[in-house]
């Protein structure tokens, strides 16, 4: 049974700020996530009444770091947060989601179909397992596992000089520090945590951020 979009959380008026002229095809994204998420196990029954303020605009703040014309993986991809939001805003970077679940990359594949985002491409395995020609410039995970486990196993897809960009919650600082030696050992260079959303959204975002060297 598909979930009453009477639910769902009005969109807030920073999605207008954020999205620009690609707004439509984001509220078109949320409205089919509202609709079919929770009976295909991709979002909880609680998400509808904070689903853009939690997830899409949580997902959308990630967009301006992402380097022009680039390739971007989006490790653990599942519903599409961030990885079909951040396609959605950024038509000019093509987005490799990496997803292991088949009813998630069925998902995944149906709805860039819907959405006609010709910028993305879905990948059925897990991170270790993928295989990416060329090398990425940049990979985004949000809500897949610690720094310590994730790490290694993005940073063999990332060219040199690329990009890891982890959406993470409050106990950031505290990954960071327990990844320490991860982070050496995979030759990680200008890790930093960085705040968005600062003076848009009640809640920032927060990006572990480094560069492998």
């Amino acid at each position: 049974m598909n979930a009453p979009l009477s639910e769902l959380e009005v969109e807030p008026t920073v999605a207008a700020t954020l999205f620009g002229e690609r707004l439509e095809v984001v509220r078109q994204y949320t409205a089919d996530l509202a609709q079919y998420g929770e009976e295909l196990g991709l979002i909880g029954p609680l998400e509808l009444p904070r689903l853009w303020t939690r997830h899409v605009i949580n997902s959308g703040l990630l967009a301006p770091l992402l380097v022009r014309d680039g390739r971007v993986g989006d490790i653990g991809s599942g519903a599409g947060l961030p990885g079909i939001v951040l396609a959605a805003a950024r038509p000019d970077v093509t987005m490799i989601l990496i997803e292991p679940m088949e009813r998630r990359t069925d998902w995944l594949r149906a709805e860039a179909d819907r959405l006609r985002l010709t910028n993305v491409e879905v990948v059925r395995a897990r991170a270790e397992e993928a295989e990416i020609n060329p090398w990425l410039d940049q990979v985004t995970a949000r809500a897949v596992s610690a720094l310590s486990k994730l790490i290694p196993l993005t940073v063999p897809l990332v060219k040199t000089g690329g990009e890891l960009l982890f959406l993470k919650g409050a106990r950031v600082e505290a990954e960071v520090e327990a990844a320490r030696k991860v982070i050496a050992r995979n030759h990680l260079i200008d890790v930093q945590v960085i705040e968005l959303g600062g003076g848009l959204v009640e809640e920032t975002t927060r990006v572990f951020r480094a560069t492998v060297d």
